[in-house]
């Protein structure tokens, strides 16, 4: 399957401003599998969430065994022939208090192996700073045509030179 050129018909700020114009083709008949919305010039941003100190670093090693131990006990549970259900769900219960255990371990140990170099919790995100809205080029024209009467909520929508 080979992919057919495609051409920057508009740029915007925000993705709901490009969805919102993909969504204006949609309800003009345009042919939206034709249309492809691309992230431009991404950058990796790190949200600090809080202070990581070794209770912190306990309660997330004990939510990250915490899960994963009640589905190990409850698989376990399962082959008991005599009443699977009632087993299934003690020793399910069993590994979750298990896992959180073993996990809250885990981490104050790893928190403690790192030597106060990562003190920090946070959350990692790829943001683009403005989206392209791109259609193949054999329809192109007809996508500027359609979102020239696009009216854009922000500061964003602006139509690229064709």
């Amino acid at each position: 399957m080979t992919e057919q050129p495609r051409r920057s018909v508009a740029t915007y700020e925000t993705y709901q401003e490009a969805e919102r114009a993909v969504d204006h083709l949609a309800d003009q008949g345009f042919p939206v599998q034709r249309v492809a919305i691309i992230g431009q010039d991404v950058r990796l941003v790190e949200q600090v969430v809080g202070r990581m100190d070794y209770g912190r670093a306990a309660l997330n090693g004990a939510a990250s065994g915490a899960l994963p131990g009640a589905l190990i006990g409850w698989l376990f549970g399962l082959f008991d022939w005599v009443n699977p259900l009632v087993s299934a769900l003690l020793v399910a219960l069993y590994g979750l208090i298990f896992g959180a255990i073993l996990g809250a371990l885990f981490g104050m140990l790893l928190h403690a192996l790192q030597s106060g170099r990562r003190d920090f919790a946070s959350v990692r995100s790829m943001e683009p700073s403005r989206y392209d809205v791109l259609v193949d080029e054999a329809v192109a024209d007809e996508a500027v045509r359609l979102l020239g009467g696009l009216q854009t909520t922000g500061v964003g929508g602006r139509p690229t030179p064709t």
